[in-house]
Parts: structure tokens; sequence; C-alpha cells
């Protein structure tokens, strides 16, 4: 199975070690899962990004107040 040496300063393997055991983890599994947490955390928020695009404009309909004062000027303008 592939590994992987990473390097740290002993102030970054403190907060390392610190992190792990704040989850309950040991170190190797903590790193392990470090990537692997990224990826399901860029997921969320492209998808959370798309959602709130995709429903921009109910919202901005729903509480003109909460629009940006250059939005609003815009869509002043346009009406």
């Amino acid at each position: 199975m592939p590994s992987l040496n990473v390097t740290f300063t002993d102030e970054e393997l403190q907060e390392v070690r610190a992190a792990a055991a704040a989850e309950g983890k040991s170190l190797k599994q903590y790193v392990h899962d470090l990537p692997l947490r990224e990826r399901q955390r860029r997921q969320f928020l492209r998808y959370a990004v798309s959602w709130g695009e995709a429903r921009q404009a109910e919202f901005d309909d729903a509480f003109p107040e909460e629009l940006p004062p250059a939005s609003r000027e815009r869509g002043m303008d346009a009406a």
C-alpha cells in the first residue's frame, strides 16, 4: 500500500496531534482522513453555491431590503 512521509515543524505537529486528540483519532487516522474531508467540503460548497445561485432571484424578490445598494439602484433603473 502506498504511503507518504510528511514533514511538520514541532509547532505544526503539536497542533495536528491536538486536533487528532480532539476528534478521538490517532494521528495517522486523522492525517489520512484530511484529504477525504476536504473533498467532501468542496463538494458541499459547490452544491451550496449552486443552490443559492438558483434561488437568488426568489430571495431578492422576497427580501428586497436585503439587496446590496448597487443592486437596488440597478433594479430601480430597470423598472
